[in-house]
């Protein structure tokens, strides 16, 4: 076996491929996009749908990736077993409508056994076909597979609903007698069975059908290859590690972990190794999914992150790790895959400063999740009760982080068990609401293949003309390719165009198609990319049209320029954004309209608005300095010399377009711009807010919508001055300032009043003190303006050890409220939460509280009384 690291065999996979004709597809982003299917890209044809439904045509239907991926659905497993990992990455190599098995197996035997590539002993080597798969079969034969280390399995055929599906054959490397872990005659020894010594490298899909929406299975009328190998497990192979953990993939990360735990060293104690490789896991997954924007939050990928950063400090803690540390295997992570992601060891600070963030957090909430767990217990143990519930179980695993296996530990240390399957039921469920929350949209898409053929050329020409005269080449009417419309809403594709479609968040050009009268024939209402990546109007028909025919196409000038204007200063507040706030902050999305711009970008915390107001100010700077906007078409790479930058993973040709504002900024945009800054005229951000985990969405309007923008509120400030009585409006803030001083004052005079009037009644309340059974109780309802004042009222009545148990009422604002306070002495016996529990339903409510003190609110003041009668019945049954 040939001694090769991770990278050597990555590059080596993707070199050969690359030989056999395949472009390299770069590694996608974690995070999706315009994918709500998925909430992670979980595979190598994740990336590549938009090839196999025909939505897009790649330049070359051959093409290989390495592709970072992350799955969560077995994310208890992972530590336990050899392979279950969260964050892997699939090598694979996809054809899409060009070869098909007999190139795919040919190739797939070539790199796994020539000397030249992976050079592994073809003895060592099964393959698993679907039986009706006969093609396959012989393929493999005439590669040079002996016949009786091909497996005919059922289960070979890749279907998971609408799109794509058909037989797949699964590659299987036996690992040797010594990896045997059951019996000769068990039913699952064998490749392709449940156990360890075969071991599955690769999987080939042949897509040669469409599963139909009424679940029919039609052939494709391209037959398509995808397939998967999992880096981690090839790694292993190559370097005779037990398991994937035992590589140079993960152990970097385990021998850190080792220096930071409390003697623990990896190999000596098999729970240790467990909570070993959940760390090593999982701290790879956060590094890289954080590296690509995703931060930490309660919900979507954000709850992903936050869950897995909270399971690896449980087991740090099992390691005897006190405080945080998993920021310290951030640098390890990028240290370890440097070589194919530059760009995480680059961001390693910021991750790291993200992860420590959420460890500091976490502290927190998890000295809560211990008194909670402590106070189940010991409710428990008061009652005679043995097992933990599962929704309680669950709300410890989903609020604070605890996995169900460290609730059975501590349960256990007190002679306590758990309801795991209850747990396990809560668990689904919240499974179904994500999967539910994420829609039923189909993982990949039906295959269309009404355009894909159609690769008539159309010139785009709207750089330098916003009218030409065109011919028209194809038209489409309700789903099929016509000569004629003469009514209705179409769409079409002309030999040039000055129309824009839309790409990059610049929204597509509006105007009019005219015959040679200069007569309206048709409106452009979208225009949007052909699978070949021709221009495709939308029109809405007013006149007939003839494919062939000649017509004059008009942009709409006015909307051109507004989106032009918008367009350059999305450019010129994605560098400001950067100048503020570091180098990190990266582009989440954009949309340039003509009446506004939007600007979605990735910050780790709120935003302060003195930074706003500096990123507002270096736009307009910019703008005033009056900078040449100038444009240029060159090889991706001589644009990354130049200083270009990437805007949001977009996809880009051979030949790229970068777009320059002076020495200020520049990037990467097929869109259009204006010649010069000071065209924008001015800029203003009008809003900012959060639109989900660590990301940040700033609305801006420029030049004309700027100005009304300003008016407007500069209209209203003078009304305001006129309001206030002062001469300048430049006075306003300081009146402002003197009124809430003075209506601060009147306040504080007002609650001392109140107090006071609160006071007097209360003590009329005081001094009748009744007898209900075993406690002495002060109850009755007050007037008083606001929660507070009962509160007070309860201070008051503590200091003066009045009482037993206190309950007081009021209505305030037309809602009922309830204060339940119990001296220190009888909290064992009485709660204040369980009597607020049981005399709030009186007033149509619900409330809580510590034992001490709580307090409830409700819509139903009549029912006070009520609530003060009940009080005391409770408190008899006490007895």
């Amino acid at each position: 076996m040939k001694e090769l690291t991770s990278s050597q065999i990555r590059q080596m996979y993707l070199d050969f491929f690359k030989s056999k004709g395949h472009t390299i597809e770069p590694s996608a982003s974690l995070v999706p996009k315009d994918d709500p299917s998925l909430l992670w890209i979980n595979s190598g044809v994740a990336t590549m749908k938009k090839y196999f439904s025909g939505q897009v045509v790649p330049e070359n239907p051959r093409l290989t990736s390495s592709q970072k991926s992350i799955r969560t659905n077995d994310i208890e497993n992972v530590g336990k077993t050899a392979r279950h990992h969260t964050l892997f990455e699939m090598l694979g190599n996809f054809s899409v409508g060009d070869y098909f098995k007999k190139e795919a197996i040919t190739w797939a035997w070539e790199l796994l056994t020539s000397p030249d590539w992976f050079g592994w002993d073809p003895e060592k080597l099964y393959m698993t076909v679907y039986p009706k798969d006969t093609d396959a079969k012989a393929d493999w034969e005439a590669a040079g597979v002996a016949p009786d280390h091909i497996i005919p399995v059922e289960d070979n055929f890749w279907d998971i609903g609408e799109g794509p599906s058909g037989p797949d054959s699964e590659i299987f490397y036996d690992r040797g007698e010594t990896f045997n872990n059951l019996a000769d005659d068990d039913p699952e020894n064998y490749p392709g069975g449940e156990n360890e010594r075969y071991l599955e490298v690769w999987n080939i899909v042949f897509s040669q059908f469409n599963h139909e929406p009424d679940g029919s299975y039609k052939p494709l009328p391209r037959k398509n290859i995808d397939t998967g190998m999992g880096l981690e497990r090839v790694v292993s192979i190559f370097q005779n590690a037990r398991t994937n953990f035992e590589t140079d993939l993960f152990m970097p990360i385990i021998e850190k972990t080792a220096e930071l735990s409390d003697g623990k060293t990896y190999g000596a104690n098999k729970e240790d190794d467990v909570s070993f490789k959940v760390i090593a896991d999982h701290a790879r997954a956060i590094t890289f999914a954080i590296g690509d924007s995703a931060l930490p939050s309660n919900e979507g990928r954000g709850y992903v992150i936050r869950r897995l950063i909270r399971r690896a400090i449980v087991n740090g803690q099992k390691l005897g790790i006190k405080g945080a540390f998993l920021d310290q295997l951030v640098p390890v992570v990028g240290q370890i895959m440097q070589s194919y992601y530059p760009d995480v060891l680059k961001q390693a600070d910021y991750i790291a400063k993200v992860v420590r963030s959420e460890e500091d957090r976490f502290g927190e909430t998890l000295d809560g999740g211990l008194t909670l767990l402590n106070s189940l217990i010991a409710d428990l143990k008061k009652q005679g009760g043995t097992q933990i519930d599962g929704a309680d179980a669950f709300k410890l695993y989903d609020t604070y982080g605890f996995p169900v296996e460290l609730t059975e530990e501590y349960a256990d240390d007190e002679g306590i068990t758990v309801d795991v399957d209850g747990f396990k039921a809560e668990m689904q469920k919240q499974k179904d609401r994500a999967r539910n929350a994420r829609g039923k949209q189909t993982a990949m898409g039906l295959q269309h293949d009404l355009l894909i053929n159609v690769k008539t050329p159309s010139q785009y020409v709207g750089y330098t003309q916003l009218t030409t005269t065109s011919k028209l080449t194809e038209l489409v009417v309700d789903d099929q390719l016509a000569d004629e419309a003469t009514t209705g809403t179409v769409e079409a594709m002309f030999d040039t165009t000055p129309f824009y479609a839309e790409m990059g968040g610049q929204v597509a050009d509006k105007g009019d198609v005219l015959d040679a009268d200069g007569h309206v024939v048709a409106h452009v209402a979208d225009v949007q990319h052909a699978p070949n990546g021709q221009n495709l109007h939308t029109l809405t028909v007013v006149a007939p049209l003839k494919k062939g025919a000649t017509y004059q196409l008009k942009v709409d000038t006015v909307f051109h320029s507004k989106v032009e204007k918008n367009h350059t200063a999305t450019h010129l507040l994605d560098k400001a954004l950067r100048e503020v706030f570091g180098e990190h902050t990266q582009q989440a999305g954009s949309l340039v309209e003509g009446d506004y711009l939007r600007f979605d970008f990735t910050h780790f915390g709120q935003v302060d608005p003195a930074d706003l107001a500096k990123a507002e100010a270096i736009v307009n700077e910019k703008i005033f300095a009056e900078l040449p906007v100038t444009t240029v078409e060159t090889d991706i790479e001589s644009a990354k010399k130049m200083g270009a930058i990437a805007l949001f993973s977009e996809k880009y040709g051979k030949l790229v377009r970068v777009v320059s504002a002076g020495d200020f900024v520049t990037e990467f945009c097929g869109g259009n711009h204006v010649k010069n800054t000071n065209e924008i005229g001015l800029f203003k951000i009008t809003s900012e807010s959060g639109v989900g985990a660590g990301v940040r969405r700033i609305e801006a309007v420029t030049s004309g919508a700027a100005y009304r923008y300003l008016h407007d509120h500069d209209d209203i400030l003078h009304a305001v001055a006129a309001d206030l009585k002062v001469t300048q409006v430049s006075e306003v803030a300081s009146k402002v300032s003197a009124l809430q001083a003075q209506v601060k004052s009147l306040e504080q005079k007002q609650a001392a009043l109140e107090g006071k009037l609160a006071s007097q009644e209360a003590s009329a309340v005081f001094d009748k003190v009744t007898e209900a059974g075993n406690y002495k109780l002060i109850n009755g309802t007050v007037q008083v303006s606001k929660m507070d004042q009962l509160r007070a009222l309860a201070d008051t009545w503590r200091e003066q050890a009045l009482s037993d148990v206190l309950v007081l009422g009021a209505e305030v604002n037309g809602k009922a409220n309830l204060i339940v306070a119990v001296s220190a002495d009888k909290q064992k016996q009485v709660k204040a939460g369980d009597l607020i529990k049981a005399i709030s339903p009186k007033i149509n409510g619900g409330g809580g509280g510590r034992p001490n003190l709580a307090q409830a609110g409700g819509k139903n003041p009549a029912g006070l009384p009520d609530a003060m009668t009940a009080a005391v019945d409770w408190l008899k049954a006490q007895d």
